[in-house]
């Protein structure tokens, strides 16, 4: 929530507004926000890899990218969709707004809809080749994921959107990894759902909260709304201590390899985000801006850690 600080450039004609780089195009996506996506896919194979259930051969590896490459694209579509309802419903105004495009209409909103449409398309018919390569049971856990992506809005206005996100971003690629590369769902590899999950909401927790007061005067509700500014930034505390806890929680029961200790170096990001959000006793729901961001910065060291050493397990174990 911010005000920006030259509207004027926002100014186009209609023959500049249809006219779009591929650049811009790509802000659009939100694409910073794409570690949240990429990252339990990415876990879940070193999982796999950790426990020696991966087959031989390059097709797990092709599954792999196919699967990196059509979350990323879905993730696309649904921030796109995201951003043109929040437009809509009066989230994103002159005054306050997360992403200024639509609100000074350098974009306009069938575009938006379009290019959501267009990546939605090309996400389906990507989860559509990976379920050749794997097995029927993959248009389930996809088709649920495609739903759930493209009702995020509506659940989001209704206090179910950290829900929405921990099954999109948790649960859905955990399962649906697991059974596009071994052909079975591997249960077990559930664990990863809480750590991961739990830093993926934060990303979202972390900019409700800090949009509380906008997001009340939209008429929407949000979780983050029904428990208040102090509750929120609370929670958010909770959040990133939670996913380091499971990774000792895990290894203790031998439920991960020991190497899984190395994403506690990821605490140390953590921290700095427990220690912003533990400023709203003095700074307010100001506190709580730019939390997402940095949410999604862990995601990416504390998966991409936890990853990494489940790789190494697998190579020396």
């Amino acid at each position: 929530m911010f005000l920006y600080p030259r509207l004027d450039i926002f100014a186009q004609s209609n023959k500049e507004q249809m006219k779009h780089s591929f650049k811009e195009w790509f802000v659009v996506t939100r694409y910073w926000s794409f570690t949240v996506s990429t990252m339990p896919v990415l876990a879940t194979f070193a999982f796999l890899f950790s426990k020696h259930l991966i087959p031989s051969g390059a097709l797990p590896y092709l599954i792999l990218v196919l699967a990196l490459l059509g979350v990323v694209i879905l993730h696309a579509a649904g921030n796109v969709l995201s951003d043109m309802y929040d437009y809509k419903k009066g989230v994103d105004s002159e005054n306050a707004y997360a992403v200024p495009n639509l609100v000074f209409h350098k974009f306009e909103p069938k575009e938006y809809l379009r290019f959501s449409i267009l990546l939605f398309a090309v996400g389906i018919i990507i989860g559509l080749v990976i379920t050749l390569l794997s097995g029927p049971a993959l248009l389930i856990i996809g088709g649920v994921g495609v739903v759930l992506t493209a009702l995020y809005s509506f659940l989001k206005f209704r206090a179910l959107g950290d829900l929405d996100i921990f099954i999109i971003f948790g649960i859905l690629p955990v399962l649906g990894t697991t059974y596009a590369v071994t052909g079975a769902i591997v249960w077990e590899a559930l664990i990863l759902s809480i750590p991961i999950g739990i830093i993926t909401v934060s990303v979202l927790h972390a900019n409700n909260a800090s949009d509380i007061q906008s997001d009340g005067a939209a008429g929407i509700k949000t979780f983050a709304m029904l428990i208040g500014g102090k509750a929120s930034s609370i929670l958010y505390c909770a959040y990133m201590i939670i996913p380091f806890a499971c990774i000792v929680v895990y290894v203790a029961a031998k439920l991960l390899n020991p190497l899984a200790l190395l994403s506690l170096l990821a605490f140390v990001p953590a921290l700095k985000n427990i220690k912003q959000a533990a400023g709203y006793s003095k700074k307010g729901l100001e506190a709580m801006e730019g939390l997402d961001l940095g949410s999604a910065q862990l995601q990416l060291a504390f998966s991409g850690l936890l990853s990494v050493s489940l790789f190494v397990a697998g190579l020396i174990w």
